[in-house]
């Protein structure tokens, strides 16, 4: 069920966008065609409305101490105008969700759940800094910021025009206060599409004045997910989920995210995996035969069944059918073959390292 809806559905709708309900929102899906879409990012530059990304501000004396006790990573590293990417775990060092983390001061951070997620990740860091009494504030800002992201070769050249020519010194992983369309904005060289790009968070009644600033192609979660699928990032909800597909950071091939050297929840449990090593391991996979691999189909060696194909797409970049999955850690090594049951039909398929693109 979705009832929540950008604040600019309305332009949208009147573009002839398509629609889809995604983590309890009304997201463009389609403006042209996927197709046209990914291409733009991969040769030129687009934009995505992502404004239905949550945004959860933490700040005061502790705010550094509630993240860092909350996230993966090393929060209290963290310079002011820098970002990093972290793992939210449960006690059993399961991935809740993935964020990314923005100091914007010595007091006050910004991070980023996944969409439908911003409700009941506010309430974890309201239950937790009461249980440490911690000295900090958290607000839910979510429909306070819509976002945008404007990914592609051309984007620099874009976002330069669009703000300032400073945007270009913008590192990657870095943020920066800048006016865009007479809107004081965030601007962060951050992206998900294994392109360089930047992620605009505007305020939400400067929302259309914004995304009119940026003259290109508008993107749709259709071709955002292509696109990720390419470069093997991991979709929350899909690549893992703490029910249904409960993962750990070194099962999903982000331990760089994980800082054991500080304390969080789920410490204790993931050192064990990484002493250990994982059991399962997050791959990437490439039919040698027609077909597409889509979430569910399950991933066989001799007939029997040993994972199941997470996401799955025919790569528009390459021309080839392209997936992500996990499998036991003896069928992990990249050049390994397997087959994926689809329709009831054995498909060859060769295991690859995450992330299909060349550099």
């Amino acid at each position: 069920m979705s009832d929540r809806r950008p604040p600019l559905y309305a332009e949208h709708e009147s573009y002839g966008a398509k629609f889809t309900p995604f983590g309890g929102w009304e997201m463009p899906v389609e403006f042209d065609s996927i197709r046209r879409e990914h291409d733009a990012v991969r040769e030129e530059v687009g934009i995505f409305d992502v404004s239905h990304m949550g945004e959860i501000g933490v700040s005061g004396p502790d705010a550094a101490t509630l993240l860092q006790g909350l996230t993966t990573n090393d929060v209290e590293s963290l310079s002011v105008g820098r970002a990093q990417y972290a793992m939210i775990t449960n006690e059993a060092g399961t991935i809740l969700d993935d964020t990314v983390i923005y100091r914007l001061d010595e007091e006050a951070f910004l991070f980023i759940p996944n969409a439908g997620h911003d409700g009941e990740t506010y309430d974890r860091w309201e239950d937790h800094r009461e249980e440490w009494d911690l000295d900090c504030e958290v607000e839910n800002r979510t429909e306070a910021w819509a976002m945008f992201a404007v990914q592609g070769p051309g984007a620099e050249d874009l976002v330069a025009e669009a703000a300032d020519e400073e945007a270009r010194e913008l590192g990657r992983f870095s943020l920066s206060r800048t006016p865009i369309a007479g809107a004081d904005c965030l601007l962060a060289r951050t992206g998900y599409t294994g392109e360089d790009g930047f992620e605009v968070l505007a305020p939400w009644a400067d929302a259309v004045d914004v995304w009119d600033a940026f003259d290109c192609q508008p993107c749709g979660l259709g071709a955002r997910d292509t696109l990720r699928i390419e470069a093997g990032f991991l979709l929350s909800g899909q690549d893992f989920h703490p029910e249904e597909n409960p993962r750990n950071p070194y099962e999903a091939r982000v331990g760089f995210a994980v800082d054991l050297d500080t304390e969080f929840v789920g410490r204790d449990a993931l050192a064990r995996v990484e002493d250990e090593g994982p059991k399962e391991l997050f791959v990437g996979l490439r039919l040698l035969e027609r077909g597409v691999p889509r979430h569910g189909y399950e991933i066989v060696v001799d007939g029997h069944p040993v994972g199941e194909v997470t996401s799955g797409t025919m790569s528009p970049t390459l021309g080839e059918p392209i997936g992500l999955g996990y499998v036991p850690v003896e069928y992990a090594e990249a050049g390994t073959e397997v087959g994926v049951r689809i329709r009831g039909e054995e498909k060859r398929a060769r295991i690859e390292v995450p992330g299909f693109l060349e550099d």
